[in-house]
């Protein structure tokens, strides 16, 4: 069966893009800082998907490479 409508869209729950996009790069982190203007970028045009991509990597490099 062919669909010929289209399908409406994904109303996320509100808040939900500040938890997706939640992280906190490094102070003098060259890696951090370059994944958070690119966060910041992305996010400023509506970009989410792809700056949750960045979020993540401030994530997992913060936790994995700035141990105290």
């Amino acid at each position: 069966m062919t669909q010929t409508t289209p399908e409406k869209p994904v109303v996320l729950p509100i808040g939900f893009n500040a938890w997706l996009l939640d992280c906190v790069p490094v102070p003098r982190c060259k890696v951090c800082a370059a994944n958070w203007d690119q966060l910041q970028a992305l996010k400023a045009k509506d970009k989410i998907t792809e700056a949750a991509r960045h979020a993540s990597e401030i994530r997992s490099h913060a936790s994995g490479q700035h141990t105290r």
